[in-house]
């Protein structure tokens, strides 16, 4: 279950009663799991919540990669060649 570890897990019964006052809560960052028979199900938070592994992160490789000069002229030559007409 990853990062929903340890998230209110509420069945789905209680959830149809109370949706309202839960879907609030998610909206106020609170998220929660909706389960049938105890399995989770689905995963109710915010629209604008983050998700773990999809949070963007400028910069998290500096120094880690480089890119060289001459990065959006590799393979112009290749790329001529490709292109010019036979006759």
């Amino acid at each position: 279950m990853g990062a929903s570890a340890g998230m209110k897990k509420i069945n789905i019964h209680e959830a149809k009663t109370h949706l309202s006052r839960l879907v609030e809560q998610a909206a106020q960052g609170e998220p929660f799991l909706i389960a049938k028979a105890g399995k989770p199900l689905v995963k109710v938070t915010a629209i604008d919540a983050p998700d773990g592994g999809k949070i963007r992160r400028l910069g998290f490789l500096a120094g880690e990669i480089t890119v060289p000069d001459d990065f959006d002229r590799m393979g112009d030559e290749e790329i001529q060649r490709l292109f010019v007409q036979v006759t």
